[in-house]
């Protein structure tokens, strides 16, 4: 940006008679020499291709040193370290099949399969048993779906989704949520071990039982599982505690037998097409019955007249209804499908019977005999909340990523086929179930019907026994994997010191165990057991479950309608609407449900956000709505005030420098373009603008440019505030405004200033304004874009095509890969395609460069095309020096010459003219300030000839009598430095630089959208000469291109490749 007037430089340099001219130049060159000298002995080691960004190198490495660690690029907080844990072993890396869609599917089938499905379709009937699993299936798939987004949005360590959610929504969702996760872990390590133990006594060894015939006190049914459950769970403790490696080897024969089962019952079901002779069960009119052998299964039978006419009298439902015999299992070419369509939902005390008959199903007697009944009161949302654990263990392969060959490809895949897989084993099996065995026997929970055997093993081929040992075996290792993963989830939350009271969990054992969560982990889960019941332990553990699901499902919709710089996730299936859908399906089973427990659930999370969000806080009470809201503000700047934020976090807030014109009206419309096309919407924007002159004075101007400021701000719909300040001097200004703008934490980290296309024409005054802004900038640690040829940028109401070309030289802190990412968002840039070039000199290894390349940016999650450009360390053409000749030739001139404003710029220009002449380099186009044009139309028409720029195309060079604006004593004086002057070395090397650069990027990208490149750092002196060849050095650089974005970062970095 530079000022509205300019200085007359003769303020600013010393005038030199001219007769004095050669002897004076020399003495300069002698002194400048001595001084590029010592410089290129402590710069020898630059390479001549690169050495306009010698000043850079220190602080910004070159791209082909930095190459060789950016496969292994890592910028996040790093984890806490325990002193007392041993080094990690060496990861594996796995691949989908055995890293997450195996995990998985052992994790998702479970107990609930094998000892409640069949219960679960007969209760709901076929219809709306299919609905259930369907509801169940939709959650986790909706959930899988926002996962593999918030997954492949960077490299996600071991964590699953405490990790995920804590990094996407802040730590006091994170902590929340994780403890939500830990206590369902926990819990579910309950529920198997209190099934497993059912397997045992009700099915494989009923004579074990301590508290008499659990058959009929269901009371001591449950004091055994209670019993036995506490054994199990102390007898896991120690396998955990002494062993994981046994847990891990024990996980595959876990697997395999859960896995020979379903597949046992798939062939069992197709064995018995026609029904099985050896299951019958004995019914009394419409009721079912137990205990009762079959070979008394008749109404005149000693046995049952015993059972229903005790002293003489009999039961009037036992006198008026026969007993039958009828087949358990009838196989699907019977026809019993139909008879399973309808739902039996009962009331606990009610008895199973066929039809809905009130004389059937209620107990008008009083006395149960031997006819089973309802032990529970079933509902259509209570029997989703008994099989909500089945799909659950979605996250088993995510909690793996750290041991993944490729967990942004692994993750999404597996997890998803696995549950697709689950998905229509389990909607199969309903519809295979209510198509084969009787409505009845589905009824019957423990099988008492048919001697106390499981529904399902009865199903299964070649005998019961497969089932029974397979999913005691599976429902044992999922118990052991649930007690391993939970104390290091507990362990991992410890660690993060967000839940102070947890610190001691974070402790391990001298073999790196987490002992101390393992205690209090089966502290927990013996709670569960006390319960003693699947049916309580189901929907309980099923609320934390939900609510964990819920909040990945919110991540990833807040992640996409806030459209952070770094959401890019490599997932692309996924979309807001899902998340909101599978969102409120999680909150609507918690409500359908269970209430009571979905309050307990919620309830839980609230407090431990609230914690973690509040400890140590200062409180501050407001007063009234007005008080409430300047509280919140408060709090808000000072939280944002704490520190920087993390580079995940890191989104560009915009300081535009605008210039204005005489008329005070902004000179570059399209800038506000710009920075609305590269916020996409997002964010907030300050545009500034710095009159010169004594505000008391002008005040009124300074308020009229600043409604024209809002008016072009409106236009262009860029969302943010504008502000015009007035100095005496325009380069002190604007430093006052890159210092200060801003308020607390909402400060602009970018600021975007406009080319100064006329800094040949208007002198020092150009050019130092602009380079002062640059270090200004630089000094205030904030990143920096120059748009050059602006007029040219696309206008926000067009969509353009082709592509954007990155020309990354030097590492910057991620921000030239960034910046194109967040143009991409914006509907004008979206049908563009990145193209990425770096350059590698004759010693690097190219290929290899590539590759790496390829890996940073495949981690990045950004799609674009790579290119390593080669480049010969050639010798410095004559064409170069003759350029840096003429450069150095009009720097001396303009010094000799004491001229006023508009003499300068005349000979400026014909001086400018001339040497282009010269040396016949016509660019592309030409870049020019437009407003130019209107000064120039007061001038003669040779003048207006010469000086003038077409916009929408290259400038004319042919213009006659170039040279006759030239007095005598120029020409003397022009002859005169060809012959004294050599052109310095110091800027040789640096044209040469920018010479040869420019030619391979106007080779590969002269058709380019947009060119990006890194902006060389301005000279460290502050002196005339070498800001003007500074000036001239990014001319040649980016000669020949219509549209190009200059990029300096702020010294810190903005990208990461983590979640």
């Amino acid at each position: 940006m530079q000022s509205n007037s300019a200085k007359d430089d003769s303020d600013e340099m010393e005038i030199i008679p001219s007769e004095h001219n050669g002897t004076v130049h020399e003495t300069k060159n002698e002194d400048s020499g001595d001084i590029h000298r010592a410089e290129e002995n402590q710069k020898s080691n630059i390479d001549p291709n690169l050495y306009l960004y010698d000043d850079d190198l220190a602080t910004r490495p070159h791209i082909s040193t930095f190459i060789s660690s950016i496969a292994n690029y890592e910028n996040t907080i790093p984890a806490a370290t325990d002193p007392d844990a041993k080094p990690a072993a060496p990861s594996a890396r796995m691949g989908t099949l055995i890293g997450v869609f195996l995990p998985c599917i052992q994790n998702i089938f479970g107990v609930i399969l094998f000892i409640r499905l069949t219960w679960v379709v007969g209760t709901a009937g076929a219809v709306c048993g299919f609905l259930i699993v369907l509801t169940c299936c939709c959650v986790t798939m909706l959930t899988a779906i926002s996962m593999s987004a918030i997954a492949t949005n960077g490299v996600v360590p071991a964590g699953g989704s405490y990790f995920m959610i804590s990094r996407s929504l802040g730590p006091e969702f994170g902590g929340a949520v994780g403890m939500l996760f830990y206590t369902g872990t926990t819990l579910a390590a309950a529920m198997y071990i209190v099934g497993a133990v059912e397997i045992v006594l009700t099915y494989m060894a009923p004579w074990a039982s301590i508290f008499g015939d659990f058959t009929k006190d269901a009371e001591a049914m449950y004091n055994n599982f209670r019993v036995y459950g506490t054994i199990l769970l102390i007898f896991m403790g120690l396998i955990v505690f002494v062993g994981v490696k046994f847990v891990n080897k024990f996980a595959t024969v876990a697997l395999a037998c859960v896995i020979l089962s379903i597949i046992a019952v798939y062939v069992g079901i197709f064995d018995n097409i026609h029904g099985n002779e050896k299951l019958y069960m004995c019914v009394l009119g419409n009721r079912l019955l137990k205990d009762i052998p079959l070979d008394n299964c008749t109404k005149g039978d000693p046995f049952m007249v015993d059972i229903y006419c005790p002293g003489g009298k009999c039961d009037d439902y036992y006198l008026a209804n026969n007993v039958t015999r009828v087949k358990g299992i009838k196989g699907l070419s019977s026809g019993v499908f139909y008879d399973n369509i309808f739902p039996s939902f009962l009331e606990k005390g009610q008895f199973i019977s066929y039809g809905k008959n009130p004389t059937d199903i209620e107990n008008t007697s009083g006395q149960s005999y031997n006819q089973i009944m309802a032990d529970i009161t079933t509902s259509f949302t209570l029997l989703i909340g008994i099989f909500f654990p089945s799909v659950t263990g979605i996250m088993a392969g995510s909690n793996r990523s750290g041991d993944l060959a490729d967990a942004q490809k692994s993750i999404p895949i597996g997890t998803i086929c696995a549950i697709l897989t689950t998905s229509t084993v389990y909607l199969s099996s309903v519809m295979f179930f209510a198509g084969t065995v009787d409505n009845l026997l589905l009824r019957d929970k423990f099988g008492q019907s048919i001697g106390g055997k499981l529904v399902v093993a009865n199903i299964a081929w070649p005998n019961q026994w497969v089932i029974l040992i397979g999913s005691f075996l599976s429902t044992l290792g999922a118990g052991l994997q649930s007690l391993t993963g939970a104390p290091r989830l507990l362990q991992a939350i410890a660690r993060d010191e967000i839940i102070p009271f947890l610190a001691p969990f974070a402790k391990s054992s001298s073999r790196g165990e987490p002992t101390r969560a393992l205690l209090l982990t089966i502290v927990i889960c013996q709670c569960g057991i006390l319960l003693g019941n699947v049916d309580l332990l189901a929907p309980l553990l099923s609320m934390f479950f939900l609510m964990c699901y819920g909040f990945v499902n919110l991540a990833c919709a807040v992640q996409t309608l806030l459209r952070t710089p770094n959401w890019r996730p490599r997932f692309k299936f996924y979309h807001w609407s899902l998340s909101l859908i599978g969102l409120t399906l999680c909150i609507s089973v918690m409500i359908m449900t269970s209430w009571y427990f979905a309050l307990i659930a919620m309830g839980m999370a609230i407090i431990i956000y609230k914690y973690i969000e509040y400890r140590g806080a200062e409180k501050e009470w407001g007063d009234g709505i007005r008080g409430m809201a300047l509280t919140a503000a408060r709090y808000s700047l000072l939280r944002l005030e704490e520190g920087p934020p993390h580079t995940k976090n890191w989104r560009p807030q915009i300081l535009v420098l605008s210039k204005l014109n005489d008329n005070l009206l902004p000179k570059y419309r399209k800038i506000f373009s710009f920075a609305t096309q590269l916020k996409a919407g997002k964010g907030l924007t300050i545009c500034v603008s710095v009159i010169k002159g004594d505000h008391t004075k002008i005040a009124n101007k300074a308020v009229d440019a600043k409604s024209t400021l809002r008016k072009y701000m409106t236009d262009e719909k860029v969302k943010g505030f504008c502000d015009v300040l007035v100095a005496q001097q325009i380069g002190e200004g604007l430093s006052s405004v890159v210092q200060t703008i801003g308020l607390g934490g909402m400060k602009p980290n970018t600021v975007i200033v406009g080319w100064p296309y006329s800094w040949r024409q208007e002198g020092r005054n150009s050019w130092k304004t602009f380079i002062q802004t640059v270090r200004t900038v630089a000094a205030c640690h904030m990143a920096l874009l120059v748009p050059k040829g602006i007029n040219f940028y696309p206008e926000s109401n067009h969509k353009i095509g082709g592509n954007i070309d990155i020309w990354w030289i030097v590492h910057d802190g991620g921000l030239l890969m960034l910046l194109p990412f967040l143009l991409k968002q914006h509907r004008t840039w979206r049908n563009c395609k990145l193209r990425i070039f770096t350059v590698a000199q004759i010693e690097d290894n190219s290929i290899q460069m590539k590759k790496d390349l390829k890996t940073f940016l495949y981690h990045l999650r950004i799609e674009a095309d790579v290119e390593v450009v080669e480049m010969n360390n050639s010798d410095i053409s004559a064409y170069t020096y003759e350029r840096t000749l003429m450069m150095e030739q009009r720097n001396q001139m303009l010094r000799a010459l004491g001229l006023n404003k508009k003499e300068n710029s005349k000979v400026v220009q014909t001086i400018v003219d001339h040497h282009y002449d010269a040396t016949k380099t016509a660019s592309k186009v030409r870049f020019a300030d437009p407003t130019i044009e209107e000064i120039q139309n007061h001038d003669s028409q040779n003048d207006e000839k010469r000086n003038s720029i077409d916009l929408d195309g290259p400038e004319q060079e042919d213009a006659p009598e170039t040279t006759s604006s030239k007095d005598d004593s120029t020409e003397k004086a022009d002859g005169d430095l060809k012959s004294s002057v050599k052109p310095d070395e110091f800027n040789v090397r640096r044209m040469h630089t920018a010479i040869k650069l420019n030619e391979v990027i106007v080779e590969k990208s002269q058709d380019a959208q947009l060119v990006i490149m890194n902006l060389p750092g301005p000279p460290r002196e502050v002196r005339a000469e070498r800001e003007s060849n500074y000036m001239e050095f990014l001319e040649v650089l980016t000669e020949g291109l219509e549209k190009v974005l200059m990029v300096r970062g702020g010294g810190r970095e903005v990208i990461t490749i983590y979640s």
